[in-house]
């Protein structure tokens, strides 16, 4: 099998359909609370789904796995990968570095990231998303992590020319309840949020639901646990022989959308485009040619 490429999680989504009524009993077991609740003994995780030991090791067998054991490794390895600190990647990918320049190892693995996001991604996803955006009547709500806060400013200031209703979350958490307060039913929370994944992201996903804000989370392959409350998600893949995670294929993602946005309704942000460049002159923020 192709667990590679995947997480166990993927492994077990694309094999519903074919597994028997007992065997999606404990498919949903293991990805209610996943990973975790695939880490205990055969017996624990039977005893969990209401089905017998035998009826896991056929499962894991079906999903392609050689055995529990063999499933468990990848699910341990996945616990690994998630919890991962720049050191410990870092030296995971000097050990197995090849002897080619890192310009040409860091394009390989970037390319192969943006192949395997994009096979994974639904197309329907996107586009259900880019109408979301696309609704003048949603108001937008911005926020990322210590890192990928970056990437949600990014965001936000091309949202902010095409449409009306865009905010910046603050960084400090601290202030987060204010911006809750002001999220009107219908309104879209975006999330930026990769491994080491922030503790404050679900607060912050159940506050906003309450007030009844939609939620889109940008994440990797393994899944922000703010992740599980979203509307949307894309799980986009980030790993680079780097110590750090690679954003190059969720900027990738991101300019689609703003692009989507834009052209959906391009009459009104034409207008918007048309005033701000006067805003522009009036202030003399950019020098003019010649």
């Amino acid at each position: 099998m192709t667990v590679a490429s995947k997480t166990v999680s993927d492994v077990i989504h694309s094999h519903l359909g074919v597994l028997t009524r007992a065997e999606k009993q404990l498919a949903e077991s293991l990805l209610d609370n996943y990973p975790v609740s695939g880490l205990g003994s055969i017996t624990t995780i039977a005893e969990n789904a209401g089905v017998s030991t035998p009826t896991v090791v056929r499962m894991v067998q079906k999903l392609g796995f050689k055995g529990y054991p063999d499933f468990q490794a990848h699910l341990h390895q996945e616990v690994e990968a998630t919890i991962s600190n720049p050191i410990a990647k870092h030296d995971r990918w000097a050990q197995n570095a090849p002897g080619t320049h890192i310009l040409n190892r860091f394009a390989d693995a970037i390319m192969g990231n943006l192949r395997q996001t994009l096979t994974d991604l639904d197309t329907a996803t996107f586009d259900s998303v880019a109408a979301l955006l696309s609704d003048r009547k949603r108001g937008l709500y911005f926020v990322g992590g210590r890192i990928t806060g970056a990437l949600a400013e990014y965001f936000f200031t091309h949202m902010q020319v095409i449409r009306p209703a865009t905010t910046l979350l603050s960084s400090n958490s601290s202030s987060w309840p204010q911006y809750v307060l002001n999220m009107n039913a219908g309104d879209i929370l975006i999330i930026f949020d990769i491994r080491r994944y922030e503790q404050e992201m679900v607060s912050l996903v159940t506050a906003a639901r309450k007030r009844g804000a939609e939620i889109i989370v940008f994440t990797d392959q393994w899944g922000s646990p703010a992740a599980k409350l979203a509307r949307h998600a894309f799980r986009v893949r980030i790993e680079a022989p780097s110590a750090w995670d690679s954003s190059v294929v969720t900027l990738f993602i991101v300019e689609a959308l703003i692009e989507a946005v834009q052209n959906s309704t391009w009459d009104e942000t034409k207008e918007r485009m048309k005033t701000l460049e006067g805003l522009f002159e009036q202030t003399r923020l950019f020098r003019k040619p010649g």
